[in-house]
Formats: C-alpha cells, sequence, structure tokens
C-alpha cells in the first residue's frame, strides 16, 4: 500500500513508489505541499473521484533541450511565423483549455478544478508558468507546468488547430535553453513527446538533475 499522507508536510523517499510509480495517497494542493513534492521528483496524477494521488515514475521519460527534433515540416511551419508565441500572458485560460480538451482514447481529464485552482494560486506566486500560441489573435494551443530553474516540469499541453502546441513546444525549449534550461520533465511516455526527442532516463538520474538544481 503506498504511504497514507496526514496534514503533515512530508512525502516519503521515491524508491519507496510502488511498481507504478505511486508515492503517496491523500494531503492536498496546497503551494507548500506541491513545490515539495515538485522538488523531490513528485507530482499529483488523479482523476475526480479518487483521492489525491502522488506519483514518480521509474525510469522518468525527459528531454533534454540539445536533444529537441524539429522536423523538416515543422521548420518550414515555423519560417511561416503564422504563430505568436508568449509567455504567462494568460495563464487562466491554458490551463482551463487544457482541461477541457477532448483527448484520443480518454473519457475526460485528470485536470480536476481542485488542481486548476492550486495550479492558479502556483502562477500567482511564479512558479507555474504558462505558454500561449496565437493565430491572427486567437489562443490556438499553449502549456503549463513548473519552473524549477534549470528544470522545467511540463504539465499539460492543448492544441486547437494543427501544430499549435508544437510550435510553443519548440519555442520554449528554445528559450528555455538559452536561459540555461537543462531539462524538461514529460513525466510519462507520450508518442508526442517522443517524437521530438523525448526518452526515458533512470529516476536516479533524474533526480541527480533536481539535486543540482538546489546547490
Amino acid at each position: 500500500m503506498s504511504y497514507q499522507l496526514t496534514q503533515k508536510l512530508f512525502f516519503p523517499p521515491v524508491s519507496d513508489a510502488e511498481e507504478d510509480g505511486c508515492v503517496a495517497i491523500g494531503g492536498d494542493l496546497s503551494p507548500e505541499r506541491l513545490m515539495l513534492a515538485y522538488n523531490s521528483g513528485i507530482f499529483p496524477w488523479y482523476n475526480d473521484d479518487e483521492p489525491i494521488m502522488w506519483y514518480s515514475p521509474n525510469p522518468r521519460f525527459v528531454l533534454l533541450p540539445d536533444k529537441l527534433y524539429v522536423s523538416r515540416s515543422m521548420r518550414s511551419v515555423l519560417r511561416k511565423e503564422e504563430f505568436k508565441v508568449t509567455y504567462n500572458e494568460d495563464f487562466e485560460e491554458v490551463i482551463n483549455s487544457c482541461k477541457q480538451m477532448q483527448r484520443v482514447g480518454q473519457d475526460g481529464t485528470w485536470i480536476t478544478q481542485e488542481m486548476v485552482d492550486a495550479y492558479i494560486e502556483l502562477h500567482k506566486l511564479g512558479y507555474a508558468q504558462s505558454v500561449e500560441v496565437w493565430k491572427e489573435n486567437e489562443l490556438v494551443g499553449g502549456m503549463y507546468g513548473i519552473h524549477l530553474g534549470a528544470i522545467y516540469c511540463g504539465e499539460s499541453m492543448f492544441s486547437k488547430v494543427s501544430n499549435a502546441s508544437k510550435v510553443g513546444l519548440i519555442r520554449f525549449i528554445e528559450k528555455f535553453k538559452e536561459e540555461g534550461g537543462q531539462l524538461y520533465d514529460c513525466q510519462a511516455y507520450t508518442d508526442h513527446m517522443s517524437s521530438m526527442g523525448a526518452e526515458l532516463i533512470d529516476r536516479n538520474e533524474f533526480l541527480k538533475y533536481l539535486d543540482a538544481v538546489k546547490k
């Protein structure tokens, strides 16, 4: 059984996680607990009808900025400059669009209203950040995540038109790399991120990146 959290601000070592990566159950989504989680290599992931569940999968799915893959077709899209990319201009609309996005093979979303409210609070505190993608002054794509200095923990992205989220990700990674970013945390495997250069690494290697950020 996974560790049952109490009101105490604490997480067990991620080495104690179950095979599926579940570290603990319960607790709350306070800014203090969320930031302790991210700084420990843990993130919340659960559905509306479940208690809060905290994960640290092994292996971990990450994108190293130097390994970002931009296909020839995407380079052509970028050259056309049909999209405008901004940062932290409309966090609430981005996270709500991610929540509402219909995804293939999924009946609903894991982004509960409780999570929306919690991450909006983290955004106000400067921890949660968003990327917006615009086309003709309409928000057509974007993503949000937690910024830990040289590590960015990507939470979710959405796209209302073809290539919008890819453009946002590429431009963000370029900017992130210029600012000294070392690792984009994708958390769990997806074909989409794999096609853009993301790879699986051992959890201990991921934790070394986290430890370096703290120093």
